[in-house]
């Protein structure tokens, strides 16, 4: 019998099903990434410790959601970059268009090995909302929300 502290974590799973379903329905998926030194993104980009990608086809690049990271190449401010993000960073995967979507829990400092994505996952969020600049429309960077951070309504 399988225990569930040896399977592996259901993020990249969900991140992967969330991004075909914004793709499917026309939306533009947006990764929320929380960084830090095991995140491969431009710098310049991150506010408050968080950056939020365009993961959409239009965006990227060889793009690639594999069980440990998120890895593509995106231009920022015209200039292409190889991104690297651990799947264990990913903060919430939602659509541009409506704001559905996923927030995931972050796992403790300890526990943030950016290769092996343990079991310790707790029950992801579904995101109803989140309130987007309607000049949000720039493929290549993705604007801020108004007023700061995106808001988010659990739904249970």
């Amino acid at each position: 019998m399988i225990d569930a502290s040896d399977s592996t974590s259901t993020r990249p799973y969900l991140i992967r099903a969330l991004y075909e379903w914004c793709t499917d329905n026309g939306f533009t998926p947006f990764v929320a990434v929380l960084v830090d030194d095991t995140v491969r993104v431009p710098n310049e980009y991150v506010k408050d410790g968080e950056i939020v990608l365009n993961i959409s086809f239009d965006a990227t690049s060889s793009l690639k959601l594999g069980n440990d990271f998120i890895e593509f190449k995106g231009r920022f401010g015209g200039v292409a970059r190889d991104i690297l993000v651990p799947v264990n960073r990913v903060l919430a995967i939602y659509a541009r268009e409506n704001g559905q979507g996923m927030a995931f829990p972050m796992l403790a400092a300890t526990e943030t090995h950016p290769v092996h994505v343990a079991s310790t996952d707790t029950k992801p969020t579904v995101l109803s909302s989140v309130a987007r600049s309607p000049d949000s429309s720039d493929p290549e960077l993705p604007r801020p929300p108004v007023g700061g951070k995106p808001s988010l309504t659990r739904i249970k």
